[in-house]
């Protein structure tokens, strides 16, 4: 089996990305979930997998940004929209996607740690694979203002060092 991993722009990728994206995460699945009235930011870089057989099987996006950890900047790297069409699931291309944002992210030296949220049946996922639970608060920019997300579980990757706790602010939409 061979397969292709691209890394490339948010904005031009979205075209490629958006199929894969709406099965995923459709306006009729979305809708349902505790999460789907959220304004999300716009990928810096995509990861997209691709396989000849199948095409587009998986991405990832990339997000950097300086947040604000108890009150003091810190550049971060951000992972969401993580998706895997469900008929190539447990192949391990999330896996390889999510390692490729965070080799990506390691590349910019001004990134101290790496930051995604997770639904509940994602957290031993991203556990097994480095990844650990923020247990502070988190808050983000949204059309009616500054609010606490608390809809999806943090998780921070130590690229240098990441926190565990203590108060974030996105400074701007989450990812």
């Amino acid at each position: 089996m061979s397969i292709e991993i691209d890394i490339l722009n948010g904005d031009a990728a979205w075209p490629i990305a958006e199929p894969l994206h709406q099965a995923v995460f459709g306006p009729h699945i979305v809708e349902k979930l505790p999460w789907g009235h959220v304004k999300w930011d716009n990928a810096h870089l995509r990861v997209l997998i691709e396989t000849p057989e199948d095409g587009l099987v998986c991405h990832v996006g990339i997000y950097f940004r300086t947040i604000s950890w108890n009150g003091r900047n810190v550049h971060v790297g951000g992972i969401g929209g993580v998706c895997t069409r469900e008929d190539q699931r447990g192949r391990g291309y999330a896996t390889m996607a999510i390692g490729a944002a965070v080799h990506t992210m390691r590349a910019n030296e001004a990134v101290r740690f790496a930051l995604l949220f997770c639904e509940p049946h994602n957290v031993a996922f991203y556990e097994a694979r480095n990844w650990h639970a923020f247990t502070g608060e988190v808050y983000c920019e949204q059309p009616e203002g500054r609010i606490r997300f608390d809809h999806m579980a943090p998780f921070v990757f130590d690229i240098v060092r990441a926190p565990r706790q203590g108060t974030i602010d996105l400074c701007g939409l989450p990812w």
